[in-house]
């Protein structure tokens, strides 16, 4: 149980002894109430909402309240003072032994420190990356398949069973033109000239490879033959051939998906059919006209059309939204209904990873899963932003070698996988980004990914340094040489925890990197004090008891660290190149 569970549990038990004398009434919603760090850490270490959330319900004033719990959480063995603020918050002094505890517990924990059963084992989909499968990652994709790949070990640590997907759109007209640049790419690996690549087509040089392995398989066989005999073998073969290269760059930041599901397949299997089946029978389907779209001017011409609709009006969305396309073919909103019908019935929760573009299909999907699991299944999509590349401040030109867009395979050969992983979680994942390939692997305290890796690596550093001066580690330390400032660092430390619960419950691993960033920065902070004064190192050769205390202070602080960054799938360093 963590530090603020526990408290938690405390404050439960005082409002049950506040039930059981009468001065509370009983079945109180207690929900809201939380247990979280004061904002200003001279207010104490602990913060209660208790009195405030309660009091109006309890029929009384918040100060009131707090005034009622103060003496009885000041009279637990682990606090040292409580005491009311402003209208009714609660701030709670902890002993030191708490602390030296907590540190215990970390250093005892070590990867497992952190880690929850909130999820208590429930299964959550999170669908993320999902590419057109129509060339390799550029960096376009990689901010959300770094979010969704983090966001994924996240929850698993906090207690959740999940499935890694990722939705391969091989049905459609964009697979259609992958088709037939890869016949162009064909024809001139037999050795026609084809010129310039028209447009309309897939133009990057990435398609050269698989137009060179269809000539390998088919010889001239489709040189010259029509569409119809070529369109369907050469589309399965070119996004075969796209998924290896998507599989392979995502390998490059440490991306494996547990399931990769084909849009083709699933409408082959009927279950698009069988989605619109289902909300037909719910009667949230009939054949309408559509809307005259919003966008038209007045005199624009509009003729409507009569095609089959789905009431996505009776769950939130601004308008009705056609599953079919007048020609009886499935529209892209009837592809993505069959999609997460087949997800909701294997999953308990589903997570979608969006790019910040396609904002404008949420309310309909969400409507969509709403009407399919009849309100069950948790839905959540996250939207993330593109990501601009700049080179010393000014924006990059675009890859040769592509065409049209900088690989990711480029960028991640250029800084490192965990430089790119790490900066993709610096902002929250709708806010705007830039990455400047200089400033990302900057060596300073503006660059959080060099700034907390530094930190590990002088916290590796210590030990090493420890074992030339002589000084025996298997020692047990004493924790109480530690001063308030020493404590202050386990207080941060021991706030990991409730950070993990928080970032897993809101859908965001961004905050671990936050966290991050603060713990590296305090422990900087205590770090440096030993410049201006020799006494406060870390390592003092002449005194060993006080280098053990002080050593397995940082040991603790060194675990949170890793156990942040494998969250992020980021590898910490033992030393600084």
């Amino acid at each position: 149980m963590t530090l603020y569970a526990r408290f938690a549990a405390h404050i439960d038990a005082v409002l049950d002894a506040l039930e059981g004398e009468g001065r509370l009434a009983p079945g109180l919603d207690r929900s809201a109430v939380a247990v979280e760090p004061p904002r200003d850490p001279s207010h104490g270490d602990l913060a209660t909402n208790a009195a405030m959330v309660l009091a109006k319900r309890a029929g009384t004033n918040p100060r009131a309240l707090a005034e009622m719990i103060v003496p009885k959480l000041a009279a637990l063995e682990d606090v040292e003072g409580a005491e009311v603020a402003g209208p009714g918050f609660i701030n709670i002094r902890l002993g030191r032994s708490v602390w030296e505890e907590e540190l215990r517990a970390i250093l005892a924990d070590g990867p497992d420190y952190g880690r929850s059963d909130m999820g208590g084992g429930q299964t959550v989909n999170v669908e993320y990356v999902s590419a057109n499968p129509t060339g390799p990652m550029h960096m376009g994709h990689c901010r959300g398949a770094v979010v969704g790949d983090a966001l994924a070990t996240l929850l698993e640590y906090s207690g959740h069973e999940v499935i890694r997907e990722y939705y391969v759109n091989d049905a459609g007209g964009q697979v259609d033109v992958l088709a037939r640049s890869a016949h162009m790419r064909y024809r001139e690996a037999l050795g026609e000239e084809i010129g310039e690549i028209p447009e309309g087509f897939y133009p990057g040089d990435y398609l050269k490879p698989v137009g060179e392995k269809l000539a390998a398989e088919h010889g001239d066989r489709f040189a010259a033959a029509p569409e119809s005999e070529w369109l369907v073998p050469f589309r399965k073969a070119a996004v075969a051939m796209m998924m290896d290269q998507i599989r392979s760059d995502l390998a490059l930041l440490g991306i494996h998906h547990d399931v990769f599901a084909s849009e083709a397949e699933l409408q082959e299997k009927g279950l698009a059919d069988q989605a619109l089946e289902t909300l037909r029978a719910r009667g949230l389907v009939y054949e309408g006209l559509l809307e005259r779209p919003k966008s038209l001017e007045p005199n624009d011409e509009w003729e409507p059309v009569e095609l089959t609709l789905f009431r996505a009006t009776e769950f939130g969305d601004d308008q009705d939204r056609p599953v079919k396309k007048s020609d009886g073919s499935w529209t892209y909103f009837g592809g993505d209904l069959a999609y997460h019908f087949q997800k909701a019935q294997k999953a308990d929760q589903l997570i979608d990873i969006w790019g910040a573009d396609h904002a404008g299909t949420v309310k309909r999907i969400k409507a969509a899963v709403a009407a399919l699991t009849e309100g069950r299944t948790p839905f959540d999509i996250k939207l993330v932003q593109m990501v601009r590349l700049l080179r010393a401040g000014e924006p990059v030109k675009m890859s040769k070698r592509s065409g049209n867009f900088v690989t990711l395979a480029e960028v991640v050969n250029d800084v490192g996988k965990d430089v790119v992983r790490f900066t993709m979680l610096t902002r929250k994942g709708d806010a705007q980004m830039d990455f400047d390939f200089a400033k990302v692997v900057e060596a300073s305290k503006d660059n959080p990914v060099f700034y907390v890796q530094y930190a590990h690596a002088r916290i590796s550093s210590l030990a090493r340094k420890a074992a030339e001066a002589g000084i025996d580690m298997a020692t047990p330390a004493d924790l109480g040489r530690l001063d308030e400032d020493e404590l202050a660092l386990v207080g941060l430390a021991a706030q990991f925890p409730r950070v993990v619960e928080q970032a897993a419950a809101s859908h965001e691993p961004h905050r671990i990197a936050f966290y991050l960033g603060d713990l590296a920065a305090a422990f900087h902070a205590q770090w440096n004090k030993g410049n201006d004064d020799p006494e406060k190192r870390f390592l003092l050769a002449q005194n060993p008891e006080m280098t053990r205390a002080r050593l397995e202070l940082a040991s603790g602080i060194g675990q949170v660290v890793r156990n942040g960054l494998a969250l992020m799938g980021v590898q910490a360093v033992e030393e600084m190149l």
